[in-house]
């Protein structure tokens, strides 16, 4: 005999605030948290119920469509839960999680076409998606891809990060910083940064190049001046 099942106290009082908001006005769409409830209390059969005089009220709900197409799949219940999965699919078809257990289902039917189409639905939406990768490679037999890891890498520059940009700033050796601070300028003693956030190595590195480079043009610039 199955021991009942222990539901949290914060979850029992939900489903019974949202099932008497239900039961007083049955046109309410309190009855899909309610069914959200449900489900995380696992009472799959009292969800399917909710859901099922939900969608009598609200035909063509396709959120309420996608939760009792999970349902039944959780019930076993394969027929119906690709029944209506396959008109949310029609209405949304950017509803990754029916997507996700059709892929499941026609693959357990043998239907390897639609299956994978269901798979490559959720592989435009995301590329490294484990479980689309993993059913896609059963049911065409084809070797693992390589890891996200390695396909990370071969991203174009344009997508890195700004501050990775820094990065190919070239370095100059710590030692010469404070000569060329002392021997330069300041460019920002009247106008303080705000809070006063020190930049990163790379940039103030750049940022004392780019005052040597204004200071030497400024001697060249006297020295033409002098000898016309």
């Amino acid at each position: 005999m199955s021991s009942p099942l222990r539901i949290p106290p914060a979850i029992a009082a939900e489903i019974d605030r949202l099932a008497t908001a239900v039961a007083k006005d049955p046109r309410s769409k309190d009855f899909l948290p309610l069914a959200d409830e449900y489900i995380k209390a696992g009472m799959w059969q009292e969800a399917a119920a909710v859901l099922e005089d939900g969608l009598k009220v609200y035909p063509g709900f396709v959120t309420a469509m996608a939760a009792l197409g999970r349902v039944y799949d959780q019930v076993g219940q394969a027929a119906k839960a690709k029944a209506i999965l396959e008109d949310v699919v029609k209405q949304r078809p950017d509803n990754l999680r029916a997507h996700r257990i059709l892929a499941k289902l026609y693959h357990a039917e043998g239907q390897a076409e639609l299956a994978l189409r269901s798979c490559t639905a959720i592989l435009n939406a995301n590329p490294f998606d484990e479980e689309a990768l993993a059913l896609k490679r059963t049911v065409t037999g084809a070797p693992d891809d390589p890891p996200p890891s390695k396909l990370e890498k071969k991203r174009s520059i344009a997508e890195a990060p700004v501050e990775k940009i820094t990065e190919a700033v070239p370095a100059v050796p710590a030692p010469v910083i404070p000569v060329l601070e002392a021997a330069l300028p300041s460019v920002s003693q009247t106008d303080p940064t705000p809070a006063q956030i020190p930049a990163p190595p790379a940039v103030q590195h750049a940022a004392a190049i780019a005052r040597l480079e204004v200071w030497l043009g400024n001697i060249q610039a006297k020295r033409r001046s002098a000898a016309h």
